[in-house]
């Protein structure tokens, strides 16, 4: 990874700051972008603020930052709710963050990829581009989306030099898992271990996916020039 230029998007926490570590570590020239200047600042690394859903601010983010030989499209939110009650808005959020940032980020980088004739793009999607999981319907439908991106992606640039993946973690301890299990136990006055619990159990292992797991598949998958237009479940084995 030396003198490889990465880019990670949702760098600021979780599982984009632990690829961003992983890469920084390995000896790249790493930057992440998010929207919060603060949890950014907080990595210690170079960082661009812009929102991944804004065909501007990507813009004027990857201008800035020059060409990308790594990206790392890992920006995502997840809003729960019965189908029936979700709204056009709540529907179009999951879709602008999770799968038109997707498309936005790659679409800057991947020309000038396939110009210099090397590039990686790791899509971080979910077991939700796998499977479907009741009350996250907008989500499953964007991260299926990412996966279809993927795999299009992934054959029109092969002879390129330019691989194309996604890493699908399960429920990974992150923030994102944190919110979920307070909710719960608001709704349901379950423990926080308890509710917690609940989370794992999907695992066939019983546990949370950790973020540095995650982070070393995507790392691995950077490494690789052969795979290509593949969904790599870290998951403990739920999509078996």
């Amino acid at each position: 990874m030396k003198g490889k230029n990465v880019v990670i998007t949702g760098g600021g926490s979780g599982i984009g700051a632990a690829v961003a570590q992983a890469f920084a570590e390995a000896g790249a020239q790493v930057t992440i972008i998010g929207r919060s200047a603060e949890r950014l600042r907080a990595q210690g690394l170079p960082y661009q603020v812009a929102d991944v859903a804004d065909e501007a601010a990507v813009r004027a983010a990857f201008a800035a930052i020059g060409p990308v030989d790594i990206l790392v499209n890992n920006a995502g939110q997840v809003e729960t709710g019965k189908f029936a009650a979700t709204s056009l808005d709540a529907w179009q959020r999951m879709l602008n963050v999770n799968l038109t940032g997707t498309f936005l980020c790659s679409r800057e980088v991947v020309d000038g990829m396939a110009q210099r004739g090397f590039g990686r793009i790791v899509n971080v999607a979910s077991t939700a581009a796998l499977k479907g999981y009741a009350y996250v319907a907008a989500y499953c439908a964007a991260k299926h989306g990412v996966l279809g991106l993927t795999r299009a992606m992934a054959l029109e640039y092969a002879k390129k030099g330019v691989t194309v993946n996604a890493v699908c973690p399960g429920y990974t301890e992150t923030e994102i898992i944190e919110r979920s299990v307070r909710t719960l136990v608001e709704k349901s006055g379950r423990s926080a271990e308890e509710a917690k619990a609940e989370f794992a159990k999907s695992n066939p292992q019983g546990r949370l996916v950790q973020p540095d797991e995650v982070a070393a598949t995507v790392l691995w998958l950077a490494g690789s020039a052969s795979v290509n237009g593949q969904a790599i479940a870290v998951c403990g084995g739920e999509t078996a």
